[in-house]
């Protein structure tokens, strides 16, 4: 017995000998484009501040090397911060715990001076590594152009890349922000982290988009880079599937070395919380998502609860009046919400200048869907937040056809019942383009409404820079859009049709 004893005693060591410890590894729990999703969803009932601190904070609890990232466009979306500025989300930032956090292109929404003021609140690291900020009161503590984590005995280096606001955050608010192309930058501050600073991995923070445009996006980045890991992004409200192994959003690409960088991003509003793993003996990432549901109501944070229903008051007194009754559900990006808008738009131009041929509206500048049945004011502004007024302008038609080309680019754009157009997303053009049944004259003058973020040049519009302005709505767009339902007092069911045929 005492022989069979020892040997069991030994064969168990040597056992345990060939089994190897559990790796160390870095966890980057990471969010982008979360919007001030501050409750969950109507429609799915997925994500939530309060959800998401749940999730964070078991992950914490079980991982002793941990990260909590933001890739940007935390704000912009929900009441909380249309009437709280930023306030709200920069408290439930500090609550959850972010260590590092980039800008996304909405966080210029309310100007500089108001981002300074709202940011100077952050806990976390903030990192920006192509804006020449020396302009600006973001200067100095606020951002850094990189940071390095030391852990388990590697230095890991981080960086945060953006896209230029000129052409996408609205005109004025960006002032004294200096750009510096995207994937230069990046590539140079890859290698500086790598072969001067000696990281041994190095994670870009992006805010470019995943597959936005030939030369600035991660799928570009990733290409062109030598020194760059992983790529943690946002802009584009892609989810990224860890196990898609093909097709146009993969989450492993070949870089300039042809080595495979990583590359995640969750989508939009935190339905998911991203968790990038990466092993810090061989340093091989991967990723996956936990979903943010109401499995886990029964567990919030008491504290953070009481925080947001400090907050709740203005939100629920906008949410509680009727404006109108739609007879059917009004989907963001569906015709039938681009068409009642854009036709709006149209209305609403003609009053304040005469002889109004056509409408222009960004899909982009409609964010949430509304429902059947009432809609509230709190909906209609959550639906297009943006500050936003509705603009005439006189164009010739050679500059309005350069606009439709734009909006090729976008898959074509909302345009009055009075107008159609096909466009090309290859080839980024449009053609027959027809206003009132006639081909768009390219030596006629056309007098235009749209908003005035498009006039001045936003989502690229530059050829509308080249009109004359005519008028102006002194109120925001979502003030005279409730107006306008009011007034008419009668049921939205606009058309379904789709006024701009799209070919690839």
């Amino acid at each position: 017995m005492r022989f069979a004893s020892r040997l069991l005693l030994a064969s168990a060591l040597a056992t345990a000998a060939i089994v190897p410890a559990a790796a160390e590894k870095l966890v980057m729990m990471h969010t982008n484009d979360t919007h001030s999703q501050i409750d969950p969803f109507d429609d799915d009932d997925m994500a939530g501040v309060l959800r998401r601190k749940v999730v964070i904070d078991s992950v914490r609890a079980h991982e002793p090397h941990t990260l909590l990232i933001d890739a940007g466009d935390m704000v912009q979306g929900s009441l909380f911060f249309t009437i709280f500025g930023g306030e709200v989300e920069e408290r439930v930032s500090n609550a959850l715990g972010y260590d590092l956090r980039i800008l996304g292109n909405h966080e210029f929404d309310n100007g500089i001076d108001s981002m300074a003021h709202w940011m100077a609140m952050s806990d976390a690291e903030l990192i920006n590594t192509n804006y020449d900020m020396r302009g600006t009161r973001l200067v100095g503590k606020l951002f850094k152009p990189y940071t390095i984590k030391e852990v388990g005995g590697r230095r890991i280096g981080f960086i945060g890349i953006n896209r230029d606001p000129e052409g996408l955050a609205r005109v004025g608010t960006y002032d004294g922000v200096k750009y510096h192309d995207a994937i230069a930058s990046a590539n140079a501050a890859a290698w500086w982290l790598k072969n001067v600073e000696h990281c041994d991995a190095v994670v870009a923070l992006t805010h470019i988009g995943y597959k936005v445009s030939d030369d600035i996006d991660d799928v570009t980045l990733a290409a062109s880079s030598r020194d760059i890991d992983v790529i943690i992004g946002g802009h584009s409200h892609t989810v990224i599937d860890p196990a898609t192994a093909k097709g146009r959003e993969m989450g492993r690409l070949l870089n300039a070395a042809g080595d495979t960088i990583l590359v995640a991003q969750t989508g939009k509003g935190a339905r998911n919380l991203g968790i990038v793993e990466l092993d810090l003996e061989t340093l091989r990432p991967s990723s996956r998502y936990i979903s943010v549901d109401g499995r886990l109501d029964s567990r919030v944070n008491a504290d953070l609860a009481e925080m947001i229903a400090s907050y709740r008051q203005g939100v629920d007194s906008l949410n509680a009046v009727r404006v109108a009754t739609s007879a059917i559900p009004l989907p963001q990006g569906s015709p039938e919400l681009l068409n009642y808008v854009t036709d709006f738009v149209l209305h609403r131009g003609n009053e304040l200048a005469p002889g109004v041929d056509l409408a222009i509206m960004n899909r982009g500048g409609l964010r949430r869907s509304l429902p059947q049945g009432d809609i509230t004011e709190g909906q209609i502004i959550m639906m297009m937040p943006f500050y936003n007024y509705i603009d005439v302008i006189d164009i010739k038609g050679s500059d309005l056809m350069d606009a439709f080309d734009v909006t090729a680019a976008f898959g074509g754009q909302g345009v009055s019942s009075n107008v159609t157009a096909t466009v090309n997303t290859t080839t980024k053009k449009a053609s027959n383009v027809k206003i009132n049944g006639k081909p768009l004259d390219p030596d006629a003058t056309y007098r235009l409404a749209t908003i005035d973020y498009l006039s001045s040049g936003g989502d690229y519009m530059k050829p509308f820079t080249r009109g004359a302005k005519v008028a102006q709505s002194p109120n925001v767009i979502y003030y005279d859009l409730m107006d306008y339902m009011r007034a008419r007092n009668e049921t939205i069911n606009p058309s379904t049709e789709r006024r701009v045929k799209v070919v690839k």
